[in-house]
C-alpha cells in the first residue's frame, strides 16, 4: 500500500503538463476508457484519468481487469492523432514497448507477450487496451486514442486470488504518483513517434522483449486452437508472425489468447 494518487504529485514530476497534458485523479469509477471515451467530442487538449478502483475496469475483449486500491495503476490517455484510424493497428504494441522500456530502465525486466501484455518473470504484470474514436468538432474531424493501461505495483494476494493466470507484481516502497509520471512521459514520446512514423520505430524494441520469441506457441479464440507454431516475432502491421508446418501465417490482433506449448509435447 502506497500514498494515495494525486494529481498535483503526478504533475510535479510529468514533463508532459508543459505541453498541455491535463491530469485527472478520481477515487473510483467504472473505467477510465469509457470516461474518456464518452467525452471525445468534448476533448480539445490530451488527458490522462486515473482511477484509484475501477468499478467495470477491462481488457482485451472485455474480460475483467482486477485492481485494488493503493497497489496498483490504472489509468487512460486520450491522445489525439493525425493518422486515420486505419492507421493505428499497430499502437498497442507501440504502448507495450514504451511501457517496457520504461520498466526496464527501473530494473523491472519486463517482456511483452502478444498483443498486449506486460509480463514479469513469465506472470502477467499488466495490459493494455487501446480503443479509437472519432471526435466532431466545430464542423470538423479528428481521430483520438484512448489507451488504457492496467499496472500491478505492489503485491496483492486478495486481489489475485481466483485469477485464471499467474500474476506479477513490481514490489514494494514503489511511489506510484513518480511511477505514473514516469510512465506518462514515455507513453507521450511513444504516441508522438507513432503518430509521425507508425510502428516501424517500434519493431525492433518489440523484437527485443517478446516473450515467446523462438518458442512454439498455440493461438486460441475462445478456447478453440487456431494455429500452433514457433513464434518468429511480428510484420510491419503488428500481425504475430507463426512459424507453422504449412509455412508462415501472419496472426493478425483480435480475440485471441497466445499461450506457450510445452517443449516436450507428443
Amino acid at each position: 500500500m502506497s500514498d494515495p494518487l494525486d494529481a498535483q504529485r503526478i504533475a510535479a514530476h510529468c514533463a508532459a503538463v508543459g505541453d498541455g497534458l491535463v491530469i485527472e485523479v478520481v477515487a473510483e469509477t467504472a473505467s477510465t476508457n469509457a470516461d474518456l471515451r464518452q467525452r471525445i467530442d468534448q476533448l480539445r487538449v490530451p488527458v490522462l484519468r486515473v482511477a484509484e478502483q475501477q468499478s467495470a475496469g477491462r481488457g482485451r475483449a472485455g474480460r475483467e481487469w482486477r485492481a485494488a486500491p493503493g497497489d496498483s495503476l490504472c489509468f487512460s490517455l486520450a491522445w489525439p492523432f493525425s493518422r486515420g484510424l486505419m492507421q493505428l493497428a499497430g499502437l498497442p504494441l507501440a504502448v507495450g514497448v514504451a511501457l517496457a522500456d520504461t520498466l526496464r530502465v527501473l530494473k523491472h525486466p519486463v517482456t511483452l507477450k502478444w498483443p498486449n501484455d506486460l509480463l514479469l518473470d513469465g506472470a502477467k504484470l499488466g495490459g493494455v487496451l487501446v480503443e479509437t474514436g472519432v471526435a466532431r468538432i466545430d464542423g470538423s474531424e479528428r481521430v483520438w486514442a484512448v489507451v488504457g493501461v492496467g499496472l500491478n505495483v505492489h503485491p496483492n494476494a486478495a486481489r489475485d486470488t481466483g485469477v485464471p493466470h499467474h500474476v506479477a507484481a513490481l514490489g514494494e516502497n514503489i511511489d506510484r504518483n513518480a511511477l505514473l509520471a514516469t510512465i506518462t512521459d514515455a507513453l507521450v514520446g511513444a504516441l508522438r513517434l507513432f503518430d509521425a512514423q507508425g510502428l516501424a520505430p517500434f519493431i525492433d524494441r518489440w523484437q527485443r522483449w517478446h516473450a515467446f520469441a523462438g518458442l512454439p506457441v498455440c493461438v486460441m479464440d475462445q478456447g478453440k486452437l487456431l494455429h500452433e507454431g514457433i513464434a518468429r516475432g511480428i510484420d510491419a502491421a503488428g500481425c504475430l508472425q507463426l512459424e507453422t508446418d504449412a509455412g508462415l501465417v501472419a496472426i493478425a490482433a483480435g480475440d485471441l489468447s497466445l499461450r506457450a506449448v510445452p517443449t516436450n509435447k507428443a
